[in-house]
């Protein structure tokens, strides 16, 4: 590979990882809205609606596409140090809110002390559990999905993105309702409603997303004359 071609895989490489954290960041800072959507009618789980989730879920399956997408074109050690950036992220992002809200806010500002609160005063308790949940989960993904990888010799890309996406999403909204019940921030009657209203919607996503993970490895492998199976080596 030439260095104009390693440049231009860099800069991809680049752009899903900024898209990747920001997806996950974002997640966690809008967690507290939760909302419904039944398109199959009247169907409930537990009494709820079947997809009775929190607005923090919609871009998080976007985590897992780009994980996915990193791992089958730059490989498994460029799809974990991903997982590593969006800890640190998150963590900075943490800081920064926490450090915002212990600011006490003037008598003509728009934000109020108590409305900064009520809307992020819970995201060190999100934040936490979406990061436990979010390492479980991630690092399940990708040795998931490297696993049936190398299995199937880089054949039935369909099969590695939907079943390592099923058992890493399985993981993450069970742990994170799960800190979330414990912590009070969420009335343990919701819990098993939650978990599998998230876990159908994440599941669906995953259905929805692989037509869009195909084409993007069909464009990266034409790009770069990538065999089935090849990874670009970015350290090389």
């Amino acid at each position: 590979m030439g260095i104009k071609d390693r440049k231009l895989a860099f800069k991809i490489y680049l752009y899903l990882g900024a898209l990747f954290i920001t997806s996950l960041v974002v997640s966690n800072l809008i967690f507290q809205k939760f909302f419904y959507w039944n398109p199959f009618g009247d169907v409930s789980v537990f009494g709820a609606p079947l997809f009775e989730i929190s607005v923090g879920v919609l871009p998080y399956p976007l985590t897992f596409l780009i994980t996915d997408l990193i791992s089958e074109i730059f490989g498994k050690k460029k799809a974990n140090q991903i997982v590593v950036a969006g800890i640190f992220a998150s963590v900075f992002s943490l800081a920064i809110v926490y450090t915002a809200d212990a600011v006490p806010a003037t008598d003509w500002s728009p934000v109020s002390d108590a409305m900064f609160k009520s809307v992020f005063g819970n995201t060190i308790v999100a934040v936490f559990a979406s990061m436990i949940a979010y390492l479980l989960a991630q690092f399940v993904d990708i040795q998931i999905y490297h696993f049936w990888k190398n299995l199937t010799k880089g054949k039935h890309l369909w099969f590695r993105n939907n079943f390592s996406t099923f058992s890493s999403q399985l993981i993450d909204t069970f742990t994170v309702v799960l800190l979330l019940c414990s912590f009070g921030e969420i009335s343990w009657d919701r819990f098993t409603g939650l978990v599998i209203s998230g876990f159908l919607f994440k599941i669906l996503i995953a259905f929805l997303d692989t037509p869009f993970l195909y084409f993007f490895v069909y464009l990266l492998r034409k790009r770069f004359g990538l065999e089935l199976g090849e990874e670009i080596d970015l350290e090389a």
